[in-house]
């Protein structure tokens, strides 16, 4: 029964993905990610529906628009795929459960902040709003541990506003401070320091060879780091926490 769960659960991660991409491409451009169909960003024709299905669509049309044979971008396949396989991650770790539900959608918002903060050097502030409202939901149903959030909201952010008033905006990106703001109120302080501490880890290990493989200036976009960090946390974070006390402390 668990192997059919997870399938549906990596199925229906592939559906949200999907609507992922759309945000991906929409919100840059300010077009409305609701309304208006899909269509062939070339010859311009609508995408029918049969041509929508997640990843299966992608290989029966070997990539390619079914009218003018345009290749479409392999980023749509594989942020499918890769939301599906961290919904599956995300129920495997907590269960299915509403904290599963708030997790999965919260790493889909930083999915769609990572892909459009590498091509644009900004955050969505909409993106941020989703994620605050998430963390509002998890403070709501846990109310017990009401400080925990309370002081994540502000531990990280209030760090990274001091950066950007010290360097006059030059070493930290406002998106980036409401970024983890809102985060620090999914996730509580503890997890979301972890989370800046590997996010900056990230950063400084992939950026330089990004910068040597594919010419990237010094300037990087850190909500993709960020994100990472914070994925990592969600899975890794309480065990990494526990190791860290258990052997230091």
């Amino acid at each position: 029964m668990y192997t059919f769960y997870y399938t549906l659960v990596f199925l229906y991660g592939n559906l949200i993905g999907s609507f992922l991409n759309v945000c991906i491409l929409r919100i840059p451009a300010g077009e409305s990610v609701i309304s208006g169909r899909s269509h062939c960003d070339h010859c311009k024709k609508l995408i029918r529906w049969y041509d929508l299905i997640p990843i299966f669509s992608y290989l029966i049309l070997h990539g390619r628009c079914r009218n003018c044979k345009t290749k479409f971008s392999i980023q749509h396949p594989m942020i499918e795929a890769l939301n599906g396989i961290l919904y599956v991650l995300v129920f495997y770790c907590y269960g299915f459960n509403y904290l599963s539900v708030i997790y999965c959608l919260f790493i889909s918002a930083l999915l769609v902040l990572s892909v459009i903060d590498l091509r644009t050097n900004t955050i969505p502030f909409g993106i941020n709003i989703v994620i605050f409202v998430l963390g509002l939901i998890r403070l709501v149903t846990d109310y017990g541990h009401f400080y925990d959030y309370l002081i994540g909201f502000v531990s990280v952010s209030g760090f990274l506003y001091l950066v950007y008033l010290i360097t006059k905006g030059r070493g930290m990106g406002g998106g980036d401070i409401k970024l983890m703001a809102a985060a620090g109120l999914v996730l509580g302080w503890q997890l979301i320091i972890l989370s800046l501490f590997l996010g900056c880890i990230y950063g400084s290990l992939i950026h330089p060879i990004r910068m040597k493989v594919s010419g990237q200036g010094r300037v990087l976009a850190f909500g993709p780091y960020l994100s990472a960090g914070i994925i990592t946390a969600i899975y890794f974070g309480n065990h990494m926490i526990n190791w860290y006390l258990a052997n230091f402390f």
